[in-house]
Parts: C-alpha cells; structure tokens; sequence
C-alpha cells in the first residue's frame, strides 16, 4: 500500500475547542503520516497543549472530529486506545522512591505508581531494560526518582512512554527546565530513537525553535488557537511565518539540522 493510500496515524478535522465560551482552538485540521515527526510551535495560550492532548485522547473536541489510530474520539474505548499511545509529560509524578527501572515498567500498566501484586513477565522486564538502555539511564537504572535531575528524568519518561510499543509518540515540552547540556543530550535521544523506530510518529509541543530534533519533519505554527501554516518544517519554519505566529520580528535560520531564532533587525 502506498503512502497515499495509507490511513493516518493521527487525523484531526475542523476541530473547535471551547472553554468557558472562550475558543482555545478555531477550525484546526492536522494528518499525521506514519514515520512523520510533528513540532507544534506557538506562543503561551495558543492551544497547543490543548491540541496535543486530543491527539492523546485526553480530550474531546467541542466541533469537529478526531481520529487517532483508525479510532475516532466519542467510539472507541478511550482507556484501551491510550495504551497505543505514549504521552510524555514532564510535569508526571512519579513516587520519589521508585526506581528508574519501576518507573518505566509502569508504562505497561498505565499508571504512575507500581501496582499491588504485580509482576512484569520476563519480556516486559527485558523491554524495560532496552528502553532505560535506549535513553542512556543503564547507568542511572536503580537510581530513586527523587534522586534524578530534570534531564534524567525526562528520558526516563520517554522511556516509560514507550514501554507499551506506541504507535504515536506524544511530547509536551520535553525540555523544560533542562540546561543547555541536558537538553541536547535529551534532543539526541529523541533522534536516535525516531532512527531505531521508523514507523513511529510523534507530535512534539514548544514555543522554542531551539528545542526542536534534526529529526523534526514537519511543522504547525498556532497562533491563538488558528493555524497559520502547517506542512514541512523547511517550508513553515521560515522568517515570515514565525514573525507572523509570534506577532514579533525573528529571523530563523537552519545549522546542521538545527533551528535558532533571533530578533530582526529593522532594515535602514
């Protein structure tokens, strides 16, 4: 079957989002592809959070549809479509002496704390060691959560998010209150994981080109809560379209693979 023929991974239709008779979200389509790598970009309050966890079947939209997987929001047994996907929130709370190891096994049962009485089975406990492997923590597995910086354990969120074998991979602002340092040892991980795993999507939320993956493919801008452009990232991540998202002068350039923006200066 071709590309073309293919159903998506993730599509959103004409999606309203109202809260409090306040619109959050405006006529807002997205198809994410298998394989395709998605960074929404916007400032504070543009409703990418919002956005993203419809993608994540945390929510339902006001008007229009959603369909994650084949399965659209409203049809489907929401507990058993969110087990296809991961969704890695930085602001997850983990008990603070759970290992590394436990932590990300509680992504085969959905929950943030081990469950009474239950075991991983051998292939289970073998994922999880993969996966802590996967995201450079073997060193780190039987560390206590409490003990972990902001980076450490943000990979191990992603991890845990990938202990069921997700089909979407979901990230909201997974380099918040990383250092210079952690983030790119973070933005590494993630190109080497969309490496490994080709057939994976991801849709990753920022409102810093700077944080985004090489690996990133294509790009929304969100400017309170309507699209301005959407497509790949070279064609939207460019000067005019952010300056226009933003309602702020910037220039972007593109370096190794890297986005990095400044301010414009006014022309003479």
């Amino acid at each position: 079957m071709s590309e073309s023929q293919q159903a998506p991974v993730l599509a959103v239709d004409a999606v309203d989002f109202m809260r409090q008779g306040r619109a959050i979200l405006d006529a807002v389509s997205l198809t994410v592809h298998a394989g395709e790598h998605w960074a929404l970009i916007g400032a504070n309050g543009a409703g990418k959070s919002t956005l993203l966890s419809m993608c994540g079947a945390l929510a339902h939209p006001t008007r229009g549809t959603v369909e994650v997987l084949g399965r659209r929001l409203g049809r489907v047994d929401l507990r058993e479509l969110r087990g296809f996907i991961g969704h890695v929130d930085p602001r997850h709370q983990a008990r603070p002496t759970l290992t590394v190891r436990e932590v990300v096994l509680t992504g085969a049962t959905g929950t943030s704390d081990t469950m009474l009485r239950w075991q991983p089975s051998a292939a289970e406990a073998a994922r999880a060691a993969e996966l802590v492997d996967l995201l450079g923590m073997r060193s780190r597995a039987d560390a206590a959560w409490h003990t972990l910086s902001q980076g450490e354990r943000g990979r191990t969120l992603i991890a845990r998010a990938l202990m069921p074998d997700p089909h979407l991979l979901l990230l909201d602002e997974p380099s918040t209150g990383l250092d210079i340092a952690a983030r790119e040892h973070l933005l590494d991980r993630i190109d080497g994981l969309r490496r490994q795993h080709p057939d994976l999507s991801s849709v990753l939320v920022t409102h810093h080109l700077e944080e985004l993956p090489t690996s990133t493919t294509h790009a929304m801008l969100l400017r309170e809560g309507r699209v301005v452009a959407q497509g790949p990232a070279d064609a939207v991540l460019t000067s005019t379209l952010v300056s226009e998202t933003l309602d702020y002068p910037v220039s972007i350039s593109r370096t190794e693979g890297r986005w990095a923006v400044r301010t414009r200066r006014p022309e003479r």
